[in-house]
């Protein structure tokens, strides 16, 4: 239960975060490699699409979970370890950011994103 908890108030802060971002506020030092502190139409874009996955982990985070039953449990089951992947990978990624509150802020918490699933995707 913890685990998911975590999950999904970390994806509901990134989506509020990214939200900011579309709506042209200057936080762009921490997500898109910090290279604009507003982010560009083509980033906004990104940033809104960022928006639509993170509710789609948040079903396959709940799926894993046990609290919703909307896909097959071969599939979810799948799927959470496709996700805790995808955090892993992710943790590479801000880490290897240029922009320095982006490794300081996304990298830790992509890193937790990532271990949640691991434990939903272990349980």
């Amino acid at each position: 239960m913890t685990a998911t908890v975590v999950a999904l108030a970390l994806l509901a802060a990134l989506a509020v975060f990214q939200g900011l971002l579309v709506a042209g506020l200057p936080l762009g030092r921490f997500a898109w490699g910090g290279q604009n502190e507003v982010l560009p139409g083509g980033l906004r874009i990104g940033s809104a699409v960022s928006v639509a996955l993170y509710a789609v982990f948040a079903v396959l985070i709940l799926q894993a979970a046990g609290h919703l039953s909307l896909l097959p449990d071969g599939v979810a089951g799948v799927a959470i370890w496709v996700l805790a992947g995808y955090f892993v990978l992710g943790i590479g990624l801000n880490a290897a950011s240029r922009s320095r509150p982006e490794r300081l802020v996304m990298t830790p918490v992509v890193a937790i994103l990532a271990a949640a699933c691991l434990v939903l995707a272990l349980d």
